[in-house]
């Protein structure tokens, strides 16, 4: 790097001042100034670039790690699924053949899971706030009411009693 003391400056502002002159030297320091600038921003951008595929290809390198990792757990749980498989049908029964696939398995799962996922809809329906509009759209109700108070609601009212006076 240049090293630039307050004492070089001087000189250099002294022969600038006598080469340039007086008048054009303000201007000049102006167009120095802003093209050092933009070089500084320049140098900046490519080391933030610089760093950013650095990171890139570090988070690749680990990408890759983790896929391959889990890969091997994968074929490892699926070897010991088959074994754990074979021995329960051979302890079963030696005749029948019981084996249910890991497919089998995976779509009764599959089925489970969008039950699950069905009931949890319908229970945020129920208890989520939601506007009286779409309510009162699709038959929910708007207001809780006792089982007494709805039979009251539907029961067939006698005539009005005459007066007793």
């Amino acid at each position: 790097m240049i090293d630039l003391g307050l004492t070089k400056l001087a000189v250099i502002g002294a022969v600038a001042l006598i080469v340039i002159g007086p008048k054009d030297l303000p201007r000049v320091a102006r167009m120095a100034g802003t093209l050092l600038g933009r070089a500084q921003r320049y140098i900046s951008q490519v080391k933030t670039e610089v760093n950013r595929e650095i990171e890139m290809e570090e988070l690749r390198k680990m990408q890759q790690e983790v896929q391959s990792a889990a890969q091997e757990i994968e074929q490892s749980v699926h070897k010991e699924l088959s074994e754990a498989q074979q021995e329960l049908n051979s302890i079963a029964s030696p005749g029948q053949d019981y084996s249910y696939s890991y497919h089998d398995r995976q779509y009764a799962l599959e089925a489970l899971a969008e039950k699950a996922k069905d009931f949890r809809r319908k229970k945020l329906a129920k208890t989520s706030n939601v506007p009286s509009w779409y309510k009162s759209r699709h038959g929910q109700r708007t207001r809780v009411m006792s089982g007494a108070a709805r039979m009251a609601k539907h029961r067939v009212k006698s005539a009005n009693p005459s007066s007793f006076f």
